[in-house]
């Protein structure tokens, strides 16, 4: 029994492999039907997309040149305003300070047996900066003071009030102001120095500090020199023969008002203001610039003026060349008609059972040649005369028309973009 039955499992078993290979067949067949489908749709949209991309990537470029254009412009725009900032703030503020120091001079050929000097002490202040520029501005107030740093000693104790005189001079050595201020030591009681000897003795004995004063002596409040006779130096004195001065330092201080003023004392907003002024000023300038480079002016009405006159002479020059043609073309007509009647009289001739009419009419046919001619020549003549007229009249018009648009042109347009018409 089993051997009857073995080959129904067989078939059904061949059958079934067959429809699974089948199937896989056609598996295969749709999916790579459905891989050519895509890949077919996805070309032109990998194309797109690579378009886009280039576009993209060129205007990203261009962008970031015009970018970089503009930075480099700014930041020239920027250093060129701190210049002219600096440049103006250098030129227009004078010296705000000048301190010198002061040497005194005096004569000790004398033979006087006092502990006192032969003369008063003296000295000569130059007031120019490398023997050209002067220290102090025309017109500008200055501070003059003179610092004098004395000792404690007896003999200044003993001294007193004594005078300082101060005369300042040109080049060619005329005086121009002259003062005198009376100074002296600040009083302090022998208690007070005791006290202060005893605090101030350590610093004292190391000599970090010394027993002295510093006298300060306001010569002039408010000196100004002249532009006519600048101040070029100044001699100072001290009516004294027995003053002891360790040093001095003359000080030469400028008051400013006005934009000076705000120059010196609001420095930093001055600048921003200043530079921020100048690069809108610079900015300005590039701006106008660039459109008159690029569309020849702000202003177009010249252009179409330019564009009209030269549409008036283009007018002009074409009506003179129609009647020239027209007066060729009725010429022309002219010959042909009369080479046409000069055949027909010749033909005339070269008959010979025509000899005796040709005779007897020859007046005839001349008269009917030249009969009809002649109004058609005179009526000719009067059209020449009448076209010729014409371009005479065109010609005039020419002339008197666009010889002054055609200055006026050239003295009204501006060179430009448009100008190549």
């Amino acid at each position: 029994m089993h051997t009857h039955n073995d080959p129904l499992p067989r078939q059904q078993s061949a059958g079934l492999e067959g429809g699974a290979t089948v199937q896989t067949a056609a598996r295969r067949r749709s999916a790579s039907f459905g891989s050519d489908t895509m890949g077919s749709a996805m070309g032109p949209v990998l194309q797109w997309l690579q378009d886009v991309a280039a576009v993209s990537i060129l205007k990203v470029r261009r962008t970031l040149f015009q970018a970089a254009v503009l930075f480099c412009v700014l930041v020239l725009l920027l250093w060129v305003s701190i210049f002219l900032y600096g440049s103006f703030y250098y030129s227009y503020m004078p010296t705000v300070s000048f301190s010198t120091p002061v040497h005194f001079y005096y004569t000790s050929d004398c033979h006087d047996s006092e502990a006192a000097l032969c003369s008063f002490p003296t000295a000569n202040i130059s007031f120019m900066k490398n023997e050209r520029d002067h220290v102090m501005a025309n017109g500008q107030p200055y501070r003059i003071s003179l610092e004098l740093e004395m000792p404690e000693s007896p003999v200044n104790e003993k001294l007193g009030m004594f005078m300082v005189k101060m005369s300042s001079y040109t080049k060619g050595g005329k005086t121009v102001s002259s003062v005198g201020r009376s100074t002296m030591l600040h009083y302090r009681s022998s208690l007070l120095q005791t006290l202060s000897t005893f605090m101030f003795s350590p610093l004292l004995l190391t000599g970090m500090t010394e027993q002295k004063q510093l006298i300060e002596v306001e010569l002039f409040s408010d000196y100004k020199t002249n532009a006519y006779e600048p101040t070029a130096g100044a001699v100072i004195e001290i009516h004294s023969k027995r003053v002891q001065i360790y040093s001095s330092q003359l000080r030469i201080h400028a008051y400013f008002t006005g934009i000076r003023y705000v120059l010196y004392n609001f420095p930093l907003t001055s600048a921003v203001i200043g530079v921020t002024t100048n690069f809108a000023f610079l900015s300005v300038i590039v701006l106008f610039s660039y459109l008159q480079f690029i569309w020849g002016g702000l202003w177009p009405p010249d252009q179409v003026r330019v564009r009209v006159m030269m549409g008036d002479n283009t007018r002009i020059q074409q009506r003179t060349e129609e009647a020239r043609k027209r007066m060729e073309k009725e010429n022309s007509q002219k010959e042909l008609d009369g080479s046409k009647v000069i055949e027909s009289v010749q033909s005339d001739f070269q008959g010979n059972y025509m000899v005796a009419e040709l005779s007897s009419e020859r007046p005839s046919v001349l008269s009917h040649a030249s009969g009809p001619d002649t109004p058609d020549t005179k009526e000719e003549g009067s059209h020449d005369s009448k076209e010729l007229e014409e371009i005479d009249g065109l010609h005039m018009l020419d002339g008197c028309l666009l010889l002054p648009n055609q200055g006026e042109t050239t003295l009204r347009q501006r060179p430009g973009p448009w100008m190549s018409l």
